[in-house]
């Protein structure tokens, strides 16, 4: 599957700490509020609401630390990201059925679209603490389950189909999220990491020679084709 990357410890054990406090004594609502049409028929979990001061504290942390990661920044070639929402799945709240995110979201308090070109979630407690909750990504022979120790995020295709299976035991806790990219377009974005990939590697092993020179210069010259910043 194309447009699927796994990023490790993009929060820090001192940042999950500061989360796993926020989330003690944390305000949850239906998390059915957030969902599309379609998919708010087959949620069924838990959200904080956005403007209460776990959800500030928990969203900051989340963009400080996208910030910093130049991962990130390779496989997304972000121009904006949707203000990060805080869920939670288990008891009665525990699943969400097959579903595809809306293609444009309204952010911010004046309403600004927003086109889902990638979806994210970080993981915020670890597999052990919970049963179920995996992340199915795709259908078919393609499908991929995803269930990362915490402070790890997964980025995929915001067109892709995707659930929860249900929780079973335990809470899962997840931040989830939209990127807008500058480069719309899966496969010219997946080439793009793959050359940036490439070059840093080249410049690793042999310093800023000509060839990582020129592939540099290739990069740049696709990227200006390509983007839409």
């Amino acid at each position: 599957m194309s447009c699927l990357y796994e990023i490790p410890d993009l929060l820090q054990a001192r940042e999950l700490r500061e989360i796993a406090r926020q989330l003690a004594d944390a305000p949850w609502q239906d998390g059915r509020a957030s969902a599309g049409g379609q998919a708010a028929q087959v949620k069924n979990n838990e959200q904080l609401p956005r403007d209460c001061d776990a959800a500030r504290a928990i969203r900051d942390c989340v963009l400080r630390a996208l910030d910093r990661s130049t991962a990130f920044f390779s496989m997304a070639l972000p121009r904006r990201v949707f203000p990060p929402h805080v869920n939670r799945y288990g008891g009665q709240r525990n699943h969400y059925g097959a579903h595809v995110d809306n293609a444009i979201r309204l952010s911010g308090e004046h309403g600004q679209a927003l086109r889902t070109d990638l979806s994210a979630t970080v993981f915020l407690n670890d597999p052990d603490d919970y049963d179920g909750g995996a992340l199915l990504i795709g259908t078919g022979l393609a499908q991929r389950s995803i269930k990362l120790p915490a402070g790890h995020m997964v980025l995929y295709s915001g067109n892709s189909v995707h659930q929860v299976t249900p929780v079973t035991r335990g809470h899962r806790l997840a931040v989830f999220f939209w990127i807008e990219s500058m480069v719309r377009d899966d496969a010219q974005r997946d080439l793009l990491h793959d050359l940036d990939m490439s070059i840093l590697s080249l410049r690793n092993r042999h310093g800023d020679d000509a060839t990582s020179v020129a592939l540099t210069g290739t990069y740049h010259n696709l990227l200006r084709m390509w983007a839409a910043p």
